[in-house]
């Protein structure tokens, strides 16, 4: 069995990627419109119609655009917390199929395990996701991802769990300096992005995968750095504060998100 995770798309704008595993095709975040979501399974050979669920973490208008268009198709469970539901519900003009979890609770959906963590970021109830499939027999090769995702900080509560995946998306959303410089944000705004619930910065990341400074020893395959903002964020900058962590994971592979286009290339979980 092969399952595939894909970002449809990752910035300050938009947020939302596609996972296959051999029950399941599911979204985690729907940050698009609809109409785009659409249009960006079916270039990926997906139809539309036979999504399963989507997976929110929060309320925000960057994690939750695509509901309203995607709860028009048949079939489709969303999942999550109530205090995110009851946001997202305000919004919706047609009625949507809810499946309502605890924050921090475990849950199984087709042949996925969900694991849901608090956040600490500045929505209602924030949430993390681990997902992990398979390990059932030989044909099914047991496969985990993690989704972490517009968080101030990383909560020490989360360095083992996050250790043990094989993918990670993380967001990298600012550098320090290009937002200190930033014309077009307000000072208020500025702290609420750099404050203990607000984003990741390039140099929060940086010390979090630097083995000296937080003594990971992560299983990962594959590292995703998402969630950069197109105004105070550029790659290759967040690319030379990796050079410690590439030196001591060769083996991992790393996809720097672009903000500006929004998408990267899948990656199939094959043994």
């Amino acid at each position: 069995m092969t399952a595939r995770f894909q970002i449809l798309g990752s910035s300050s704008f938009g947020n939302s990627a596609l996972l296959q595993t051999g029950s399941s095709t599911v979204l985690i975040d729907a940050g698009l419109s609809g109409r785009r979501i659409k249009t960006l399974l079916k270039a990926h050979d997906i139809d539309p119609q036979k999504l399963d669920a989507v997976f929110l973490t929060h309320e925000h208008q960057d994690h939750t655009a695509g509901i309203a268009g995607l709860s028009s198709c048949n079939g489709i469970r969303f999942f999550a917390n109530h205090d995110t539901a009851t946001a997202v519900r305000k919004r919706l003009r047609n009625p949507a199929t809810w499946s309502l979890f605890e924050t921090g609770t475990v849950f199984t959906f087709r042949d996925l395990t969900v694991r849901t963590f608090a956040l600490p970021h500045d929505a209602y109830d924030p949430v993390g996701y681990i997902f992990e499939w398979g390990g059932n027999d030989l044909f099914t090769p047991p496969g985990s991802l993690a989704w972490f995702l517009d968080l101030g900080y990383v909560p020490p509560s989360l360095y083992a769990p996050m250790q043990r995946v094989d993918v990670l998306v993380l967001e990298a959303n600012y550098d320090v300096e290009m937002l200190r410089k930033d014309t077009r944000r307000p000072f208020s705004v500025k702290q609420r992005i750099a404050g203990r619930h607000g984003h990741l910065s390039n140099q929060d990341v940086s010390q979090l995968l630097n083995p000296e400074s937080s003594n990971m020893d992560p299983s990962w395959r594959h590292l995703y750095l998402a969630h950069l903002s197109r105004d105070c964020n550029d790659a290759a900058i967040l690319e030379r504060t990796l050079e410690t962590f590439r030196t001591h994971n060769r083996r991992c592979g790393i996809t720097i998100v672009d903000p500006i286009n929004g998408a990267a290339p899948p990656y199939h979980f094959s043994w």
